[in-house]
């Protein structure tokens, strides 16, 4: 088992390392506002001589993001558009109150031109790494590590008690069906599916599950095998040696491990570079981290079963 009880049924995924977001913009960086004639950018409203276009309301929707989800679709657009006036009202009264003298709004406006900088150079680095040939290595490199490997695909009922477990195993060995039983008795989540887990690598679950999962031919029912989460009875349904998703399937994730290693190599090399002095720490503390070296790197993608 896993170190939590299963909750979904088992797919395929590419296990990919993950670095931090280098920030709320870079999807709006990355993907570009396409140049446009006057005509196809038309003039939504004009406040004070000033023109909000249709595509500073399409920018300001992917820079609000998440604040707009609960919003009715039908109304999206004029509520932005509302707020994009309203902001270049209080913005000229601002301007009008000489706010951007103030010591804090020029630390503010140079903090979001530097990483709106950061995340521009940094989306251009990243798309230009996302060629068709670095994926296909990415891909072909995790799946040698994977081709061969043995899953199995098992059923589990799981319960309080040993004394529960040896019951249920008796009324198994009388004929009982295992789906039935595992939806009346189990208390795994997965319980509603049969006590399904489909199919897993035997380092997705706990050592005592997995040492009996895989040491069971196909049709066999376990006797009762306690782990940390209780007493569990399993059935094998089948095994095969994996196989690596089609490319296709994990060529979105792929295109994400790329782009991202890609940002981070490129950050690292430019740290690398620079002068930093770090005048928090002591000299023999501040050298500059190897931003790369949490990189996700090939050799620990693995496309794997979700673990239960």
């Amino acid at each position: 088992m896993t170190t939590s009880p299963p909750e979904t049924k088992t797919g395929l995924r590419l296990g990919l390392a993950t670095l931090a977001a280098t920030g709320c913009l870079v999807a709006v960086l990355a993907a570009g506002l396409p140049v446009r004639a006057a005509e196809s950018d038309p003039v939504l409203a004009k406040v004070n001589g000033s023109e909000i276009h249709a595509s500073d309301v399409a920018l300001a929707e992917e820079e609000l993001g998440q604040s707009l989800q609960q919003m009715d679709p039908s109304t999206r657009k004029d509520n932005v558009l509302s707020f994009l006036i309203d902001m270049k009202i209080v913005s000229k009264a601002a301007e009008d109150k000489k706010i951007e003298n103030n010591d804090d709004f020029k630390k503010r406006l140079a903090f979001t031109r530097n990483r709106l900088l950061m995340d521009s150079l940094l989306a251009s680095e990243g798309k230009a790494a996302t060629t068709d040939d670095a994926m296909k290595k990415v891909y072909e490199e995790a799946a040698k590590q994977i081709t061969g490997e043995q899953e199995v695909h098992a059923r589990h009922i799981l319960v309080e008690t040993e004394d529960e477990a040896k019951a249920i195993k008796a009324e198994l060995d009388k004929g009982a069906d295992f789906g039935e039983l595992a939806k009346k008795k189990s208390k795994d989540p997965g319980a509603s599916d049969g006590g399904d887990l489909g199919f897993f690598t035997k380092e997705q679950m706990v050592p005592e599950f997995s040492a009996v999962a895989f040491s069971l031919e196909p049709g066999k029912i376990s006797d009762p095998v306690k782990s940390q989460f209780g007493w569990h009875i399993i059935k094998v349904e089948e095994k095969r040696n994996r196989k690596a998703p089609d490319f296709e399937q994990v060529k979105a994730q792929i295109e994400t491990y790329v782009t991202r290693k890609a940002q981070a190599d490129y950050v690292a090399k430019l740290r690398e570079a620079a002068k930093v002095e770090r005048m928090d720490k002591p000299a023999d503390a501040a050298a500059p981290a190897d931003a790369a070296k949490d990189a996700p790197k090939p050799a620990d993608n693995k496309m794997a079963p979700a673990k239960k």
